[in-house]
């Protein structure tokens, strides 16, 4: 096990997932914007590394429905209302833990010499619903969201990891982070010289070109290394 003077962790699918059906709300988005269904959730995610960066969460899903549209060789024009239908089905409250995610922030506590930071890919009214909801709105000693219009890009940029490190007084190399996705919190954390700690929720491929330091096949596991 390894000792580190700050510990850093994603938010959504990390720590947290939605107790909404994603199928089921796409479906819903679908039909209230009153078009036949093009795409999954699968789709979605598969589509989000190759947006470009967004000022508000309306932006993002507007970019995510245009790029999904354009691979299903579907007019793009049908993106706007399908971002806001979307948006207006989903709660950001109806949230839950991760199976091994309370305990492995309790264990970060204990375990980190400075503090804890939260570094996450969304705006920060949305994400402090979801952080309310858990009860861990003041878990963290920094927490950054995505804010482009302050510079603050999301992530695998190293401005929100340099943003945190900032705040904790923290080298790179004294820290790690954990997160879901390859491409956002594993390239970004390599970029910026921390450790990472890749969670395995089956919707990667695996490790790639980012080759994450650790692989945790849940939370539950996050102790045997740190």
């Amino acid at each position: 096990m390894a000792a580190y003077d700050a510990i850093c962790f994603d938010l959504d699918a990390t720590l947290c997932e939605s107790t909404q059906d994603a199928a089921t709300l796409l479906e819903t988005s679908f039909e209230r914007a009153g078009c036949e269904p093009f795409c999954t959730p699968a789709d979605l995610r598969a589509a989000v590394p190759a947006l470009p960066t967004a000022e508000t969460d309306r932006e993002f899903y507007e970019h995510l429905f245009t790029e999904v549209a354009n691979r299903a060789g579907v007019d793009p024009d049908i993106a706007p209302a399908l971002a806001a239908e979307y948006l207006a089905v989903q709660d950001p409250t109806a949230v839950d833990f991760r199976p091994g995610a309370k305990a492995a922030l309790e264990h970060a506590r204990d375990r980190s010499r400075v503090g804890l930071g939260l570094i996450t890919n969304g705006g920060r009214e949305t994400q402090t619903q979801k952080l309310r909801a858990l009860g861990i709105a003041d878990a963290f000693d920094v927490r950054v969201f995505t804010d482009p219009s302050a510079g603050i890009h999301p992530k695998p940029s190293t401005v929100p990891f340099e943003r945190a490190l900032g705040e904790l007084a923290v080298a790179p190399d004294a820290a790690i982070h954990v997160g879901d996705s390859l491409h956002a919190d594993i390239a970004g954390a390599n970029a910026m010289g921390l450790d990472s700690a890749w969670l395995d929720t089956g919707r990667d491929d695996g490790p790639g070109e980012h080759e994450p330091t650790y692989e945790l096949a849940s939370l539950e596991a996050f102790e045997t290394i740190v």
